[in-house]
């Protein structure tokens, strides 16, 4: 293993390769030596079967990590050429297909606010008619001056028309005229 740390970039994967092959061999002399170790006389047997596994155990630890340093070695390759791909770019400015119209989007928005404020208005002149029609309303019923009851009755028109502003304000969408 420590000859596969040290190789350059080309010998790297005859390393890997030869240390394979050197694994696969440890592995069918482990399978020989399981079937012998059955053959020895029963109070050797035991011992004998525990010291395979035991090397089996270690070559299976010689083939993880040679595993994981064929992962490490695929990354940080990997990651090279990602590197050079990105240096040897040359980037550009966005299409114009990327770009979003946004010239209609502020008109309209812009559009609806204007006819918010608008509403707003609108409700607030009707608000205040409806408010100085109440206060006329109220100052007729007292009857502050004397014949104001009979002049009252010319006045129904006003009470009509503030009817009319009361609907616009509650209910905006009717508009009657």
């Amino acid at each position: 293993m420590g000859r596969l740390e040290t190789a350059d970039k080309q010998s790297v994967h005859l390393v890997e390769n030869e240390i394979q092959a050197n694994i696969d061999q440890i592995f069918s002399h482990l399978e020989r030596l399981e079937i012998l170790s059955s053959k020895e006389p029963p109070n050797k047997r035991q011992n004998a079967r525990l010291r395979v596994d035991q090397l089996k155990y270690d070559v299976q630890h010689l083939q993880t990590a040679l595993r994981n340093f064929q992962h490490r070695r695929y990354t940080r390759e990997q990651q090279e050429r990602q590197r050079e791909e990105l240096l040897s770019r040359t980037f550009t400015t966005n299409d114009s297909a990327t770009t979003i119209p946004m010239d209609k989007s502020l008109q309209f928005n812009s559009s609806l606010q204007n006819i918010h404020h608008g509403m707003d208005d609108l409700i607030g002149g009707g608000h205040s008619v409806l408010e100085g029609l109440r206060s006329q309303r109220l100052t007729l019923k007292v009857g502050a001056l004397p014949g104001y009851r009979e002049k009252a009755s010319c006045f129904g028109l006003i009470q009509q028309f503030g009817t009319c502003v009361y609907v616009l304000v509650t209910s905006p969408q009717i508009v009657i005229l």
